[in-house]
């Protein structure tokens, strides 16, 4: 696959959330003055479920504009990336030459991508509530909401059935659990660390156990302000697609996003490319999805 086709399948794995390649994650590097650890040696579910959400819960925006994204193939991409929950996200990267090449987003009505070097670069969309049933699902194996879970922001839903916490022969916790995606039961493989209650990895597998999905991230760190902990490196890896994609999140601010940022989730109006509805195929909708 060239360099890029393998840019333009980046918003089929934006799903999912993360921010890294197949298989397990390197070391995760420790503070300089490292904390006490944060789960006891041994702990039940209850316990990893607590720690793991107590951070995600308390992170209700995200912010860098010095990020970077590399795909095999392709030039590195400059890139900005904001999170504000519970359902506004967007990904813009650009090259030095050209300017923009891509636009990912969701806001809490709908999502959108557009990809400057796709067959067609048309801005698409579709509504959440439309999802399941669209053009869209066809294209995107797991639901956009997943973007955030990517970046590292993940919750542990405690009604869920899970399985774990399994001791790994590298000490680390694994947990299996059932979750509901646009193709289905899927099970979900979370590596979590097992000091700090870091979400290491995700791998999600279809129903004939088939790897659809793989998140790991690395390089934690924690906001000296918030005192909160996000990866500083995540990638992606979708074997189905033979694609990988790596994301340098650079200095990310925690919890800095005001009202006043309402435009950032606005869906983009790009020259020369229509706006098309995957939810109804026969629509084209102006700029603001209207």
């Amino acid at each position: 696959m060239d360099g890029k086709r393998r840019l333009l399948w980046l918003w089929l794995v934006a799903t999912l959330v993360a921010s890294g390649g197949a298989g397990c994650p390197q070391m995760v590097r420790r503070y300089t003055n490292p904390m006490p650890p944060l789960l006891p040696p041994s702990p039940s579910i209850e316990q990893v479920i607590q720690v793991v959400n107590d951070n995600t819960r308390r992170i209700y925006s995200f912010s860098t504009n010095k990020a970077t994204l590399s795909v095999p193939g392709a030039p590195t991409l400059r890139a900005n990336l904001a999170m504000q929950r519970p359902r506004c996200f967007r990904l813009r990267a650009e090259s030095l030459m050209r300017g923009p090449e891509l636009d990912v987003g969701s806001n809490e009505e709908l999502f959108w991508f557009w990809v400057r070097e796709s067959p067609d670069p048309s801005v698409f969309y579709c509504r959440h509530d439309e999802f399941a049933s669209s053009r869209a699902r066809q294209m995107i194996p797991i639901s956009p909401e997943w973007l955030v879970e990517a970046m590292g922001i993940v919750e542990l839903d405690p009604a869920l059935p899970h399985q774990g916490p399994f001791t790994r022969p590298d000490g680390r916790l694994e947990i299996h659990t059932i979750v509901e995606t646009a193709v289905g039961p899927s099970k979900k493989v979370t590596i979590i660390d097992q000091d700090y209650g870091w979400v290491l990895a995700q791998h999600l597998y279809d129903q004939h156990d088939r790897l659809i999905v793989s998140l790991t991230a690395e390089e934690h760190r924690r906001d000296p302000l918030s005192g909160l902990t996000m990866p500083k490196k995540v990638s992606i890896h979708c074997p189905r697609n033979d694609f990988h994609m790596n994301v340098d999140l650079g200095n990310v601010e925690i919890n800095t996003l005001t009202s006043d940022q309402h435009k950032l989730w606005e869906i983009p109006d790009y020259r020369g490319s229509p706006t098309i509805n995957l939810g109804s195929p026969s629509s084209i909708a102006t700029a603001h999805g209207s």
